[in-house]
């Protein structure tokens, strides 16, 4: 099935790959769909110009498709992306972000999911998993391997493997988390700690200026 563009343009809602929030409303028409489709980045066509622009093109706020998703009447698109930067011109990271009515609620970060899921293998252990693995062998393994990890990352930076560094550093964080689930401390208290020392920013009377003194 194929989009219907007897009428010219079609809506492409572009939505967030990883978190699923709206990013954005565009038009695209057949030629802005097949550069789309070509270039795997997000090429709409603008009413108001009546020109096609490329996101990101000069903002270099790019958004790389990850798939194209055509609804029941086949006249709208969803866009699934990852956007490497915010997705309005305002700078916010989706373009709706005024509140008409209601609250909203943030879609949970990728720590917060991966620290449910580490404190729910805790509570209800699963044969076979590696998170309770380290939870058996106790605080001493997780901190050992929690230091190799660091160690790791540290080489990957040396040998500026970004790939390497990359995959050495979700280690590193992952057995971070699971040291906390382990100690019991919310990772909600780590984030009021980092808010409470980015609030310090400018006040060289702290004890420990190189860390808190952002």
């Amino acid at each position: 099935m194929k989009p219907d563009f007897s009428k010219g343009l079609v809506p492409a809602i572009v939505v967030d790959d990883r978190k699923g929030d709206v990013l954005m409303l565009a038009y695209m028409d057949e030629t802005a769909f097949q550069r789309t489709l070509e270039t795997k980045e997000t090429w709409f066509y603008s009413r108001s110009r009546e020109e096609y622009w490329n996101k990101g093109a000069t903002s270099g706020n790019k958004q790389i498709v990850k798939s194209i998703q055509l609804d029941c009447d086949g006249d709208t698109l969803l866009v699934r992306v990852d956007p490497l930067g915010p997705a309005c011109h305002t700078g916010e990271k989706s373009c709706f972000f005024h509140t008409i009515e209601g609250e909203v609620s943030e879609s949970p970060s990728i720590y917060e999911d991966l620290m449910a899921e580490i404190s729910e293998r805790k509570q209800l252990p699963i044969p076979g998993s590696y998170t309770n693995y380290l939870f058996e062998k106790g605080t001493d393994k997780i901190a050992k391997k929690l230091i190799e990890e660091a160690g790791e990352v540290v080489i990957a930076a040396k040998n500026t493997d970004k790939e390497e560094l990359i995959n050495e550093s979700s280690d590193l964080l992952y057995h971070l988390l699971v040291l906390l689930a382990d100690q019991g401390v919310p990772l909600e208290d780590v984030e009021a700690e980092l808010r409470k020392r980015s609030s310090k920013k400018g006040n060289a009377k702290v004890e420990r200026p190189e860390i808190e003194n952002w």
